[in-house]
């Protein structure tokens, strides 16, 4: 009973706020953007070898080859343009005899961006 009395005030302030849309402009539903970019080295100022943009708001699916021009010169480019590293690359040295062995791309860095669903 009396943990109902303490919260009335809480609630009513909070119904208040939820009208005057505080509440709700904070709560926007927002899509998510995600790029792979494959540099040539493991700093983020590398050059982009290999790139991926996952954009779920266009219609179309991304496939291999669709440009030859990379959407960043560099993975520092991005974040100077908002994008937000999620996943930096696991620095594995190569095992002894393979170093120039042709295998995956090793400096690979996952970026996202949120954008706000009008």
């Amino acid at each position: 009973m009396w943990i109902r009395q303490e919260l009335e005030p809480v609630r009513k302030q909070f119904d208040q706020s939820v009208h005057a849309g505080t509440v709700y402009g904070a709560l926007k539903a927002k899509r998510q953007h995600v790029m792979v970019l494959c540099l040539a080295t493991s700093a983020l100022d590398g050059d982009v070898r290999a790139w991926s943009v996952y954009d779920p708001s266009v219609e179309k699916r991304p496939t291999a080859g669709d440009s030859d021009v990379p959407p960043y010169a560099t993975g520092l480019d991005a974040l100077k343009d908002g994008w937000r590293v999620i996943q930096f690359p696991q620095l594995i040295p190569p095992a002894q005899g393979s170093e120039y062995s042709t295998s995956y791309m090793r400096f690979e860095f996952i970026f996202e961006k949120m954008e706000e669903i009008e």
